[in-house]
């Protein structure tokens, strides 16, 4: 019995400096503190005790684990942008805006691919999506712009309890926005959608590593994808 297989002839290729992988679950790990103490904080639970108010501070700590935690994540989203000007071309800027053709045709036909489920028939197109493809790059660039939004009121909603200067730069956004409940509403409704593209960017890693087979979930732990390098004629 003759059985045919199709197969495939790999490189493999260093995408993910160190620096991108670190930052990458530095803020994973950033984001979800500051969900789930956000919404402690949001949505206080009532606890009844007979202890005095001021032998229990646990709110107190939650909200310095949350601004502990948002400063760390500052940081490491400002270090991102730097690597993005220093990095390799898989880590620059340019790969989050389609700033030329191919990358436009790149943009509609990876949508086409993951939206619309229509058979991948020019695996890795032009070679744009060994790193992120046009559909990705975009949809980063967008999260950048919420997550500076999501600092920004942050720091402006922290500013009337701190002493220090950095959140008293934001003042701004308040009168900006027209009142501190729409700063918060604001704040809050980020919240919501990055737990969306959480859920939505995980569904896609998966689902390009089961389609693909180039290592998409395991290169940001070891910074290595295949990507293909011709396609090899059928066997008997």
């Amino acid at each position: 019995m003759n059985l045919k297989i199709k197969t495939f002839d790999y490189k493999r290729v260093y995408v993910w400096e160190l620096p991108v992988r670190f930052f990458h679950w530095i803020n994973v790990l950033s984001l979800t503190i500051l969900t789930i103490t956000g919404f402690v904080i949001a949505y206080p639970p009532a606890i009844a005790s007979s202890a005095e108010a001021s032998t229990s501070f646990w709110f107190g700590y939650v909200r310095m684990i949350h601004f502990i935690t948002a400063f760390i994540f500052i940081s490491n989203l400002l270090f991102r942008w730097y690597w993005a000007f220093v990095g390799n071309d898989f880590a620059s800027v340019k790969n989050l805006i389609p700033y030329n053709k191919n990358r436009w045709k790149n943009l509609i036909y990876v949508f086409k691919v993951d939206i619309l489920l229509m058979k991948d028939k020019e695996h890795n197109f032009n070679n744009i999506s060994i790193g992120h493809n046009t559909v990705a790059g975009l949809s980063y660039f967008g999260l950048m712009i919420l997550l500076f939004v999501q600092i920004f009121t942050g720091l402006a909603l922290y500013a009337p309890t701190s002493s220090w200067f950095l959140p008293h730069m934001f003042t701004w956004v308040t009168p900006l926005l027209g009142s501190e409940s729409v700063v918060r509403f604001v704040h809050h409704l980020i919240t919501w959608f990055i737990i969306v593209f959480s859920v939505i960017h995980m569904y896609l890693v998966f689902f390009h590593d089961y389609v693909e087979g180039r290592g998409e979930s395991s290169s940001m732990v070891s910074g290595f994808k295949f990507v293909l390098k011709q396609r090899v004629k059928e066997k008997d």
